[in-house]
């Protein structure tokens, strides 16, 4: 009886993970397909196999949809991968890359280094990553020396996260044109994004995907808590560091090419938990889809609900993520979470 409900799980969680696989495809080939400019799927699929290349359409299509769409599935699974480690590693529910102040210390950063070095923007994608680490070691370090209780470490990241809000505000202030487009960098969002920009960040967030991925074990075992895992011969201090080094590369990443995304950390991971439990390997696969999914549908509607107007992708994630953020609090406070 017990190896048939291992089998069941195992075929429903199979169900579950191509059918969200077909979903994100779907979702991607819509992106490719839909927007202000009308194209037929045939037309499409001729350009993506190489059937046609010299078109006004095609260009369209290699040039502004196609790098926006790998743009939204990137940027869609490495924050909602960050998440998963962040509320692992923090073991709070309520942190995510964007509350907790990680994305807007790679914002920070990289506002900074344009101000500084405009011909260096080419490295966006490290200097990210350094900017999101101090965020989430801020943070943590914070958490575990003070003993702060959940609320407390959110509220302490909101603060981080507003810090490093001044900190962009006062580069952009000294050096106007520090961050072109800043509006939009602010809000979040893949206007303009190109593939030259996004191969570097794109090879940072696969790598970590990976190695995040081979960690799963170790992160179910630090999921029982510090006591219980070094009881069973878990490095606590060294697994944490290295899933917060990942955590931040993944953020960062994001960020270089996307903006300050928010919620995406916070919104995927719960909803894949309600549907797979806290096991980690299925957890962290199925929030990457997802997170590619959310990214990616977000990302066409932005475009399709008021054209020929395009609202950035980062205006529809806040609206969906506030009420969600505002339901986990209330979810918090009555202990049930």
């Amino acid at each position: 009886m017990k190896s048939l409900r291992i089998f069941s799980t195992r075929c429903g969680n199979g169900i579950f993970f191509a059918g969200l696989s077909i979903l994100t495809l779907a979702t991607a080939v819509l992106s490719l397909w839909i927007g202000s400019v009308k194209l037929s799927p045939a037309l499409v699929f001729n350009v993506l196999i190489g059937r046609e290349t010299d078109s006004v359409a095609a260009r369209i299509i290699l040039y502004s949809r196609l790098p926006r769409t790998c743009a939204a599935m990137l940027a869609g699974a490495a924050l909602s991968i960050s998440g998963v480690i962040i509320q692992t590693v923090l073991n709070n529910p309520l942190a995510s890359p964007g509350v907790i102040g990680v994305n807007s210390g790679a914002g920070f950063t990289v506002a900074l280094v344009c101000a500084i070095a405009p011909l260096a923007q080419q490295y966006t994608p490290l200097v990210a990553f350094f900017g999101a680490l101090a965020g989430v070691f801020l943070v943590t370090i914070l958490s575990q020396r003070t003993g702060a209780s959940r609320m407390t470490v959110i509220l302490a990241g909101v603060a981080i996260s507003a810090l490093f809000g001044a900190g962009i505000d006062t580069v952009v202030t000294l050096v106007p044109d520090a961050v072109s487009g800043i509006t939009d960098f602010r809000i979040g969002g893949f206007t303009g994004v190109t593939m030259l920009q996004l191969a570097p960040a794109a090879g940072l967030i696969l790598i970590s995907l990976g190695i995040t991925l081979s960690l799963s074990p170790q992160m179910d075992i630090l999921a029982l808590g510090s006591d219980t895992a070094r009881s069973l011969g878990l490095s606590v201090s060294f697994v944490r560091f290295i899933l917060l080094v990942l955590a931040a590369a993944l953020a960062g990443a994001a960020v270089s090419f996307g903006g300050l995304i928010g919620f995406v950390g916070l919104i995927v991971p719960h909803t894949m938990r309600r549907f797979l439990g806290e096991n980690s390997l299925p957890l962290l696969f199925s929030s990457a889809l997802a997170g590619a999914f959310f990214v990616t549908i977000c990302d066409l509607l932005a475009r399709i609900l008021f054209s020929p107007f395009e609202l950035p992708v980062g205006i529809l994630l806040a609206f969906a993520g506030g009420p969600f953020f505002l339901w986990l609090l209330f979810k918090q406070k009555g202990g049930r979470i």
